[in-house]
C-alpha cells in the first residue's frame, strides 16, 4: 500500500528547535537566503549547520594544527588525508566516530562507522588494505557496558570480515565516564597510485551528478543532528536515526567505483555519510564553486512514498555520488550495472552557486550553495582552563601489597588485560599482508609484495587529558609515535578524533582548546602532521560528559617488513636494557586507580625532545638488526610492560633491584620510555652510545627461566601472568565478574 504525500508541516520556532537550530542561528539562515526556509530547506541548513558537518565550535582551533609536510599530499578538507609513501604509492586514511549510533544500536552503529570510515578511503580512489579502532565502554558494573561490548565488537567484524579488509589494531579502555556513552572510533587505511586521487571538487557546467550504490529508505533520517545533541534517559527513541550497513554491497560498490576510477570516467567523487544526498551534493559543488541541481524523482528508492525531506536526509549506507565525464557515461553506467548496483542521472551542475532540489515538479529547495557550509556558525567560545593538580610523589603513595601481587592483579584488570577476545572476532589476516597481528605496540601491514610496509596504530590516555588537557594531548601524539617507532617505522602522520562533551560548557571547552594545543605542539616537535580527522561533541548524557578522549590514529612505513621489531623476548640470556629517564611518576597511573583505588594527581609530563631523542635513537638500533625485541613504555610502567614482553614469549627475566621507591620505580608512568633486549656483549656499548647521543640507557636485567624474578619482590611464574592477563574479558562477556 503506497503512502499518500503529505503536506510539509509549517515552520514554527518549535519545529526549528527540534532541528537543532538555536534563534540567533535561524535569523541568520533567513538573512542568508532573504526570507523564511521551507521545510526541506530547513532539514538541509540543520543538517549543514550542525556540529557534526561544520565544525562550527572547533574550527577555529583546528586551523592551529600542523597539517604540511614534503610527505603530505593532501591534508585535512577532503575525505581523507593522503601522504606520500615514496614508489609512486600513496597512503590514503582517515578516522571518525559513530559514537551516539553505537550506543543506541551498538551492532548496527559499529557496522556503519565501519562502512563509512571505509568509504572516506576508497572514494579517493584507495584500495582499503587495514581497518583500526579506538573503543571506549562504561565500568564493568554498569548495566549496559557487557551488552555494547559485546555488540560493537560483533559489528565491527561482521563488516570487516565481511567486507574483506583486516581489522589489524586499536584498543579499549573502561571508565564509569563512558557509562552513558561509549565511544566507537574506526580508521581505515588504504593504498593508491600518488598520481591517481580522487577528490570531491566538482568541474565543468552541465556534467551529470550520479548516484551510485544502493538504494535510499529512511534509515538513518537525522543521523547528523543527533550525533550533534547530548543524550538523556529517552536515547532508544533516537533508535530511527541508527543506518543499517550491508558490507557485501559496499563491497561491490569498491570494485565498481574502482574500475570506473581507473577507465578514467570520474570528475569528482563523493560519499554519502553524515546527512547523506544534503552534504555529499552541496560539498562537491561549493568546493568546485559550482551549483548544483537535483531531480530527486531519479532517485533510486526502497521505500515508496518518500519526501524530498526524506530523500535529502537520508543516511541510507553504501551510497556515493558522483560527477561523470559526459562522455563516459553508458560506459560507466555498464560496470555498475554489472555490479548488480543502482545508477542512476539524478542532477547536474550549473554556474549559479545554487543548490536546487525538485521533487514532483515542484522546486522545494533553491538555496546559495557557498553559504551552507562556508557561511555555517563558527564560535569562539567561552573556555576555562582546566585547574592543574598536584605532583605526587612516590612517598604520598602507600603500596597496598607487595610488587608482585599489584602485577598481577595490573595485568588482569580492565584496561590491561589481554585483548584476545576482541580481536580474535576480527578477520586480522584477510589479504595475506598482515606482518604484525593485534597484541604489539603497532600494527604491520606489508604493502602489495613487499618489501615496504606501513605500521599503523591508535592511542590516547583520556585520563591525562581530563588532568591536564595540554599534557594529555601531547602525550597521545607522543604514544602514537612511540608505538610506531617501536616497531621500526619512520612515523609520517596522524588523523585525530576529538571526542568531548558538551562544548558549551567553559570547562568542556577547555578540554578541547588544551587538547588541540598540546596535539599541535607534539606534531610539530616530532614532524608527524595531522592530515585528516574528525571531531564528535555533545558526548555527554544527563549532564555527565565523558573523559576528554582524542584519538590518535598514526601512520609510519617501514622499507622493508622484515626489519620490523616486536615486543616478544627472542630468547634467553639476552640482555635488557631500559632506555629514557624514570623518575617514579605515578600521578594519574593505572597502579593509582587500580591497586590504590585513586584517581588525581599530575599526569607525566611530556618532554618532546627526549622523545625525539629517545625515539631516533631506539629507530636506528632496530634499523641496524642490533635491537631483538622492542616495547614502548606506558600505561601500567616498566613492570607491565615486562610482564607483557615475557608473556609474548614464554620466556621469563631476572630484574635488578629498583634504583628508586619499588612501586614507583616498577609502576610509574614516565614518558619517552623503551625496554628493549640486546645480546650480552653489545649491552654496554650500547649504552655508551646511547649516553654520548644524549639518550639515559641502563641495564636491568637478563632474559631467560619461566618467571619474572624481581629482585625486590619474589618471582612470579608467567604461567601466573598469563592466567590473569587472559582471563578478565572472556569472563567478563560471558557474564561473569564485572
Amino acid at each position: 500500500m503506497k503512502r499518500k504525500p503529505s503536506t510539509p508541516p509549517r515552520v514554527t520556532p518549535a519545529l526549528v528547535a527540534v532541528h537543532g537550530l538555536k534563534p540567533d542561528e535561524y535569523e541568520r539562515l533567513k538573512s542568508l537566503i532573504g526570507r523564511a526556509p521551507k521545510f526541506t530547506e530547513l532539514g538541509i541548513f540543520s543538517a549543514m549547520w550542525n556540529e557534526h558537518c561544520s565544525y562550527k565550535s572547533s574550527k577555529i582551533h583546528l586551523k592551529t594544527l600542523p597539517t604540511t609536510a614534503s610527505w603530505v599530499i593532501q591534508g585535512p578538507g577532503e575525505n581523507a588525508g593522503v601522504i606520500d609513501i615514496g614508489d609512486g604509492l600513496a597512503c590514503i586514511f582517515k578516522m571518525e566516530s559513530h559514537n551516539h549510533p553505537s550506543y543506541i544500536e551498538p551492532y548496527q552503529g559499529a557496522t556503519t562507522g565501519v562502512g563509512g570510515i571505509l568509504r572516506d578511503v576508497f572514494t579517493m580512489g584507495a584500495r582499503p588494505i587495514a581497518c583500526l579502532n579506538a573503543l571506549s565502554f562504561g565500568a564493568p558494573s554498569h548495566p549496559k557496558t557487557r551488552q555494547l561490548v559485546g555488540g560493537v565488537v560483533a559489528g565491527i567484524g561482521g563488516y570487516g570480515n565481511s567486507f574483506g579488509v583486516p581489522t589489524v589494531g586499536g584498543e579499549v579502555r573502561f571508565h564509569t565516564r563512558y557509562d552513558g556513552n561509549c565511544l566507537v572510533n574506526a580508521m581505515a587505511v588504504g593504498i593508491a597510485e600518488k598520481d591517481k586521487i580522487f577528490y570531491a571538487a566538482a568541474s565543468g557546467v552541465g556534467m551529470p551528478i550520479v548516484y551510485l550504490g544502493s538504494k535510499t529508505g529512511r534509515d538513518g533520517i537525522h543521523g547528523a543532528t543527533m550525533a550533534s545533541a547530548e543524550f538523556d534517559d529517552d536515547s532508544d527513541e533516537k533508535r530511527p536515526t541508527v543506518q543499517v550497513g550491508d558490507p557485501f554491497s559496499e563491497k561491490l560498490l569498491l570494485e565498481a567505483c574502482l574500475e570506473i576510477m581507473a577507465k578514467d570516467c570520474v570528475i569528482a567523487i563523493q560519499d554519502m555519510g553524515a546527512a547523506g544526498l544534503t552534504c555529499s551534493a552541496v560539498e562537491m559543488g561549493a568546493k568546485g564553486d559550482l551549483g548544483v541541481t537535483l531531480e530527486l524523482d531519479d532517485v533510486p528508492c526502497r521505500e515508496s512514498g518518500m519526501t524530498a525531506y526524506e530523500m535529502m536526509l537520508s543516511e541510507s549506507q553504501e551510497r556515493m555520488l558522483m560527477v561523470l565525464k559526459p562522455e563516459k557515461e553508458k560506459e560507466a553506467e555498464a560496470i555498475f550495472r554489472k555490479w548488480g548496483l543502482d545508477f542512476a542521472i539524478v542532477g547536474k551542475t550549473t554556474p549559479t552557486k545554487r543548490f536546487i532540489v525538485k521533487h514532483n515538479g515542484k522546486v522545494v529547495a533553491d538555496l546559495p550553495i557557498k553559504e551552507l557550509g562556508d557561511e555555517a556558525p563558527v564560535y569562539d567560545r567561552p573556555h576555562a582552563e582546566t585547574p592543574k593538580q598536584p605532583v605526587l610523589k612516590a612517598a604520598d603513595v602507600v603500596p597496598p601489597m607487595n610488587t608482585a601481587e599489584a602485577l598481577i592483579k595490573l595485568v588482569g584488570s580492565p584496561d590491561l588485560c589481554s585483548r584476545r577476545w576482541v580481536w580474535e572476532q576480527y578477520d586480522h589476516v584477510i589479504l595475506g599482508n598482515t606482518v604484525q597481528r593485534p597484541g604489539g605496540d603497532a600494527a604491520v601491514v606489508r604493502v602489495n609484495d613487499g618489501p615496504k610496509a606501513l605500521a599503523l596504530t591508535a592511542d590516547v590516555t583520556p585520563r591525562y587529558c581530563e588532568a591536564d588537557p595540554f599534557e594529555g594531548g601531547k602525550q597521545a601524539v607522543a604514544e602514537a609515535w612511540r608505538n610506531l617507532t617501536a616497531v621500526g617505522a619512520t612515523p609520517l602522520a596522524v588523523t585525530d578524533n576529538l571526542n568531548f562533551g558538551n562544548p558549551e560548557r567553559p570547562e568542556i571547552m577547555g578540554q578541547l582548546v588544551g587538547c588541540i594545543r598540546g596535539i599541535g605542539e607534539a606534531c610539530t616537535a616530532l614532524e608527524f602532521p595531522v592530515v585528516s580527522g574528525n571531531v564528535s561533541l555533545y558526548n555527554e548524557t544527563n549532564g555527565r560528559a565523558i573523559l576528554p578522549t582524542p584519538t590518535i590514529g598514526g601512520v609510519g612505513v617501514l622499507d622493508n617488513f622484515e626489519g620490523s621489531a616486536s615486543l616478544t623476548f627472542k630468547a634467553a640470556d639476552q640482555a635488557i636494557l631500559l632506555v629514557g629517564e624514570t623518575k617514579g611518576w605515578l600521578g594519574q597511573s593505572i597502579y593509582l586507580s587500580e591497586i590504590c583505588e585513586r584517581e588525581e594527581g599530575a599526569p607525566p609530563p611530556v618532554d618532546l625532545a627526549a622523545e625525539r631523542r629517545n625515539g631516533d635513537f631506539v629507530r636506528t638500533l632496530i634499523a641496524e638488526g642490533v635491537a631483538t625485541a622492542v616495547h614502548d613504555v606506558s600505561d601500567g610502567g616498566l613492570l607491565v610492560a615486562l610482564a607483557e614482553m615475557a608473556m609474548a614469549s614464554g620466556i621469563g627475566a631476572d630484574l635488578d633491584r629498583a634504583p628508586i621507591v619499588a612501586h614507583a620505580f616498577w609502576f610509574g608512568e614516565d614518558q619517552a620510555r623503551y625496554v628493549l633486549t640486546v645480546d650480552p656483549g653489545e649491552a654496554g656499548q650500547i649504552v655508551d652510545r646511547a649516553n654520548a647521543a644524549g639518550v639515559l640507557a641502563r641495564e636491568i636485567g637478563t632474559t631467560g627461566g619461566d618467571a619474572l624474578a624481581i629482585a625486590d619482590d619474589r618471582s612470579i611464574p608467567i604461567a601466573k601472568l598469563r592466567e590473569s592477563f587472559e582471563s578478565w574479558l572472556p569472563s567478563f562477556t560471558a557474564g561473569g565478574h564485572p
